[in-house]
């Protein structure tokens, strides 16, 4: 399971893992109940968690940089729950990304992310990073 592969899809609890895309959408896999289902690109917004990134008072930062660093900040363990107290939570991202920015980086996204990460360490996610354009070419040389 890549980071590239985690989907997260507007009005869908949960994250989702892409199996395949289909005439009109792609079919996902929840990490909660592992049920598939079709997600139509007209009614869905599919987002892989490869292009999400979080402001900060410098450059964005890629989510999956941030996943990473919460893996090592829990030594490999869930975060806190996602419902957890404004103070907790901010407390927690002050470790993590000390410099997010207190702006644009809202409390429900930290609650998103928080969600997010425990869903993915739940279903056995390790390796939170991006793999560089220059090793995917490689690795799809080697396959064909």
């Amino acid at each position: 399971m890549k980071i590239r592969d985690i989907l997260a899809i507007s009005g869908e609890p949960g994250l989702y893992l892409y199996i395949a895309g289909s005439r009109n959408g792609v079919i996902a896999e929840s990490l909660v109940d592992g049920k598939r289902k079709n997600f139509s690109g007209t009614h869905s917004r599919v987002s892989s968690l490869a292009e999400i990134s979080i402001f900060t008072d410098d450059e964005d930062v890629a989510l999956a940089d941030v996943l990473a660093n919460l893996y090592k900040h829990t030594e490999g363990k869930q975060t806190i729950s996602h419902k957890a107290p404004e103070a907790e939570l901010r407390s927690l991202f002050d470790q993590v990304l000390p410099t997010y920015d207190r702006e644009r980086f809202h409390l429900s996204d930290m609650r998103k992310v928080a969600q997010w990460f425990n869903i993915m360490v739940a279903a056995g996610m390790t390796d939170f990073s991006l793999e560089e354009p220059e090793e995917e070419a490689a690795e799809e040389q080697t396959e064909e």
